[in-house]
């Protein structure tokens, strides 16, 4: 069994209702496990842009490619390189806040962090914070000493860095042996 890593795979897979369920699905029944999974819509309407974070060795990874490939809604499935990708992840952190100095010392963790205090209540604070998985954890490992009632993360979502790019070209018809085309 090989060294097993963290690795981003980005899919682009037909904007519908049960594409998420069908993939998922699939990595229940190959007992393959997601770390994060996020999905939004991208440029064109009718695609959706799925990001899923595994922990595999390379061997178990191409399975997991292999089996993306064949889910008839998946377009185009894509391993991302780490070298050139950007990564974010958002989360809410509610915090217990039960003096001033609390609610002072929060608000500068929140500054230095760059993220953003979206509610407050006599008790707690809600913090919005965007960044790299490292940062988030960090941030929720700091926050940890004054009490974290809640948290709410999204898991990564990425895209490669420069002009590099997933786009459909019409070519017979958008098809070719039954998937669309990608470059």
């Amino acid at each position: 069994m090989g060294e097993e890593k963290t690795h981003i795979i980005s899919a682009i897979v037909e904007n519908k209702p049960g594409v998420l369920y069908s993939v998922a699905n699939m990595f229940r029944r190959r007992g393959f496990n997601i770390e994060s999974i996020s999905v939004g819509p991208t440029e064109q309407e009718d695609l959706a842009r799925m990001t899923v974070t595994v922990r595999q060795d390379e061997k178990t990874l191409d399975q997991v490619v292999k089996q993306l490939n064949k889910l008839i809604d998946v377009v185009k499935v894509s391993i991302l390189d780490p070298a050139s990708v950007v990564t974010r992840e958002m989360a809410l952190v509610k915090v217990h806040v039960s003096e001033t100095k609390s609610r002072s010392d929060i608000t500068n963790y929140v500054e230095v962090f760059r993220g953003r205090i979206v509610d407050i209540s006599p008790e707690t604070l809600m913090v919005e914070i965007t960044g790299g998985s490292d940062k988030i954890s960090a941030f929720i490992d700091l926050m940890k000493t004054f009490g974290i009632k809640e948290i709410a993360r999204t898991g990564i979502t990425a895209l490669s860095r420069g002009s590099k790019a997933v786009k459909i070209e019409e070519e017979f018809g958008g098809k070719q042996n039954g998937k669309s085309i990608l470059r």
